[in-house]
């Protein structure tokens, strides 16, 4: 497995590289980092054979579109996949009336939910304003999930449906975007997405891993059977799938409990015995899945991205995998790498 491999997305007339650069950390997420790092890790990456690109508006207020602009601005545009994603609007303000959190010195611009179809027009043709591009390959429908909003999810659900979803379908009807669909952090979100409405992708956050794998039950037949493409991020379920079952190991954002640092301890006892990193494991195990065309990774340096390609080529044996299984540490049913 190499990050360059390309792979159909989904029903769409689209490739996409398995391995995908995400860009919330060019956003600044919880601390900064500056324009020469942002840069070298987009020209590694590109270097690496990487040709897929995953940003939003919401990374950095806006400050990862435009360094995904200026790192891709004189590359081909033929030449790679860019996803965005709609339903936040951004409008200048003063930095000193801005409150970032949890960005660090992001761009000056106040963010505000907007899933209306004008909404998601004009998202769309800012985003096209801060990539200096003429065309987004993908749109993702943002955060429309109950991680994020709360109790007024299912209001948002149906606004997104409504409002989002016109307009998407809209600029797909009139080949401007090849691809639609909905990121979030939930996969019941993108199951009822999908059930309702014509969704040809979707980003999902976390919720498909080596800890995670109830979308295997409805979700991802679903999308099979529908020809959706699933980008999967978070393989790490927010750290402890890179650190292993360490003090202070984070699951989803918070200290991991007691019952998944038992399981990956478990899982890490097997991957010692087959000599494979359990990072490796966590990446390749996501894009063994049919539906999955890539694993998309955000990282902070370049040292951390050549890591992640390092874990995504590393040779694992066959046995691994039945030896997870065997242990009931891996579902019978979970597609695994050849």
């Amino acid at each position: 497995m190499t990050p360059s491999d390309t792979r159909k997305f989904g029903r769409t007339d689209l490739e996409v590289t398995s391995f995908a650069f995400g860009t919330a950390p060019v956003g600044n997420i919880f601390r900064e980092i500056d324009d020469q790092t942002s840069r070298a890790m987009f020209d590694h990456a590109w270097d690496a054979g990487v040709r897929y690109f995953d940003t939003a508006p919401m990374y950095g207020h806006g400050l990862s579109e435009l360094r995904t602009s200026e790192a891709l601005r004189w590359r081909n545009r033929d030449d790679y996949v860019l996803s965005s994603k709609v339903g936040r609007l951004l409008r200048p303000a003063r930095r000193d009336s801005i409150d970032f959190a949890p960005w660090v010195n992001a761009a000056p611009f106040e963010m505000e939910f907007d899933y209306s179809y004008d909404g998601t027009m004009r998202s769309f043709e800012d985003s096209l304003q801060r990539l200096a591009l003429e065309h987004i390959d993908i749109l993702f429908i943002h955060d429309i999930d109950v991680y994020t909003r709360g109790a007024a999810q299912p209001e948002v659900f149906r606004q997104a449906m409504d409002g989002c979803y016109k307009a998407l379908a809209q600029l797909r009807d009139e080949k401007v975007v090849k691809a639609i669909g909905v990121g979030v952090n939930e996969w019941q979100v993108c199951h009822e997405a999908l059930k309702q409405r014509d969704f040809d992708c979707f980003l999902l956050a976390g919720r498909y891993t080596l800890l995670e794998q109830d979308a295997l039950n409805e979700f991802l037949p679903l999308c099979e059977a529908r020809g959706a493409a699933v980008v999967v991020g978070g393989g790490f379920n927010s750290g402890i799938l890179a650190t292993g079952a360490t003090p202070g190991a984070k699951y989803n954002y918070a200290p991991a409990p007691a019952e998944i640092m038992d399981r990956v301890a478990k899982i890490e006892a097997v991957c010692a015995e087959y000599g494979v990193p359990l990072a490796a494991a966590a990446l390749q195990f996501v894009v063994a899945h049919p539906a999955v065309p890539a694993f998309c990774a955000g990282t902070r340096t370049v040292e951390q991205l050549d890591q992640n390609l390092a874990w995504f080529q590393h040779p694992i044996p066959v046995d691994f995998w039945v030896a997870l299984k065997g242990k009931g540490l891996l579902r019978e049913d979970a597609p695994v790498p050849a």
